[in-house]
């Protein structure tokens, strides 16, 4: 077949149109599944921002539901700048609609320009109260000076509770002379959610993941602080058996078992570090490698996924890359850690801290750090489907 010139020309032109148009959709419209950093960016729905409601910066996230099914979104409010040290509040948002709106910033604790950080939540079921352990410092202090011991002052263990979950809370108790060996120097809880134990002989039992560091052998150690009365009183259980780990996560295994999931402090060993206890997290076995599990050196968290009957599976996020902090994953294992079968790309751009609560409706709620060029751009919320994370 042939076409007169005109007809020629008009053919060209509308098949050169035809593949800008589809360019233009296609760069619109990401194909599904397609992880590019661009894509995942677009999607960040940050409940906290960098340089907003007077903070020059937000981190370290913590998040828990409430017995009726609220959301509390808490995050260390660093005043001026997003450095670890320095003039730090805990504050909070809180949601009654699964995330989709939230309420405004509240400020959950302020010690005028000192730290207070590392929030660590934890749900007591049977009273609905919610505790939520944190640590304390003087502003000059910074890490080194407090491992040095030559800090003003040293690392403090404080307490919150609320009874109305989470619309007021009590004034901070410290709990350093239950919860700290005198020692140890630096001392850290979480950051993240703690659990409470649904099975086994310690059923109950509050339990909260914390890292210290001894002042004689400068090892870095993972321990826990848990409480038999419904957080009246809390005690320190024993330290890993190995060092050379730091902040950590918890999950309730088969049996009441614990299993303890650790970020490494060497940092030439880019894979997350595990311990298992058989007596509701008082003392633990040697800390094994997880392979799958890699990681830049940064936080973690673990959250046990309720299924029928006493089914559940495990799940994990962290920014999974042995590199840098990017590519921000939630993972999945059906068989209580020991495999990771299924995983999904939240944001494949920077990302670094994270936790994880499960919603009243049976979703996965993953409040992490993540931004379009650095990870402390905000504090970010998403959502994800049990059904989904299963499809590969």
């Amino acid at each position: 077949m042939t076409y007169s010139k005109p007809a020629y020309i008009y053919w060209i032109a509308l098949l050169l149109f035809g593949t800008v148009a589809l360019k233009s959709a296609a760069a619109i419209y990401p194909q599904q599944g397609a992880h590019t950093a661009v894509a995942d960016s677009l999607a960040l729905n940050h409940i906290f921002k960098a340089g907003n409601e007077g903070y020059a910066c937000f981190r370290i996230p913590a998040l828990i539901s409430t017995n009726s099914g609220a959301l509390l979104a808490i995050a260390e409010g660093r005043r001026k700048n997003c450095g670890d040290s320095g003039d730090i509040d805990l504050v909070m948002k809180r949601s009654e609609d699964l995330g989709k709106t939230w309420g405004p910033l509240k400020l959950i604790w302020s010690d005028s320009t000192n730290t207070c950080g590392n929030p660590a939540p934890v749900l007591d079921k049977e009273t609905g109260e919610i505790f939520l352990m944190f640590n304390w410092n003087h502003g000059e202090d910074r890490e080194k000076f407090i491992i040095a011991q030559t800090s003003k002052d040293t690392r403090r263990v404080f307490i919150l509770s609320s009874k109305d979950e989470g619309k007021n809370w009590s004034a901070a108790k410290e709990i350093t002379s239950t919860a700290k060996d005198p020692n140890w120097s630096w001392y850290a809880t979480g950051p993240g959610h703690g659990i409470q134990l649904q099975n086994g002989p310690h059923k109950g039992r509050l339990i909260i993941p914390a890292n210290h560091i001894e002042k004689a052998t400068g090892k870095n150690l993972v321990s826990t602080i848990y409480s038999d009365d419904h957080g009246q009183n809390w005690k320190m259980g024993s330290s890993t058996p190995q060092d050379m780990v730091n902040e950590c996560t918890v999950a309730e295994l088969s049996g009441g078992k614990v299993m303890l999931n650790m970020r490494n402090y060497d940092k030439n060993v880019k894979n997350r570090q595990v311990s298992l206890s058989k007596d509701g997290g008082q003392t633990w076995g040697t800390i094994y490698k997880d392979k799958t599990l890699i990681e830049p050196i940064c936080q973690g968290t673990l959250l046990r996924y309720p299924l029928q009957g006493n089914k559940f599976s495990i799940l994990f996020s962290n920014p999974a890359s042995s590199e840098t902090r990017t590519n921000m994953t939630l993972r999945l294992s059906v068989n209580e850690g020991k495999k990771w079968k299924y995983s999904k790309v939240l944001h494949a751009g920077p990302s670094a801290y994270s936790d994880m609560t499960v919603l009243s409706n049976g979703e996965i709620g993953v409040f992490f750090e993540a931004g379009t060029a650095k990870p402390y751009e905000g504090i970010a919320f998403r959502r994800v489907a049990y059904e989904e994370l299963k499809k590969k």
